[in-house]
């Protein structure tokens, strides 16, 4: 790791993170979901919830991070990932993505998919490095402006290795 980041984990949400977890949506989103559903995907069954915290220099912990992901038999499906906005492109979006996908990976999921804005172009670069490929196009998907939404799907994850870059 670069001795210029801070120090890093990548865990289970919890809900008393759901506060900071909101920030990063906000910031991060034109329809942010509300607390309630963060609070809601924590009960389900179906849900893995996923936060980077990291140590600040005072020795302060703040979220920067968050995924949430759904596994239904061997189907995972991604519903929301962002990285707050002053730590984007320093690798933890990449990070956080591959612990999910390990997981679930671990869990028996063969696919895993996710709807991205077609204007997104810094979200697709991440998922076609992962090997995600463009599968669907669902027209007019987000209701704020109706953009169309690019389905992105990965494969045969059980043949697949995610290997541990940093």
């Amino acid at each position: 790791m670069n001795p210029l980041e801070p120090d890093f984990n990548i865990r289970p949400m919890k809900p008393d993170d759901v506060d900071q977890v909101r920030s990063i949506d906000q910031l991060s989103f034109t329809m942010p979901w509300p607390a309630t559903s963060y609070y809601f995907e924590l009960q389900n069954p179906h849900a893995r919830s996923w936060v980077v915290e990291i140590t600040e220099g005072n020795g302060q912990n703040s979220l920067i991070g968050m995924l949430v992901l759904w596994l239904i038999v061997d189907e995972a499906h991604i519903g929301t990932i962002a990285i707050h906005p002053d730590y984007r492109h320093h690798r933890f979006g990449s990070r956080l993505l591959r612990r999910a996908i390990k997981s679930v990976q671990a869990e028996g999921a063969e696919i895993v998919y996710l709807e991205v804005r077609r204007g997104n172009l810094t979200a697709q670069e991440l998922y076609n490095k992962f090997g995600f490929e463009l599968s669907g196009i669902r027209r007019g998907y987000y209701s704020d402006n109706q953009e169309d939404a690019l389905l992105y799907t990965l494969y045969d994850l059980q043949e697949k290795e995610f290997l541990e870059k940093e």
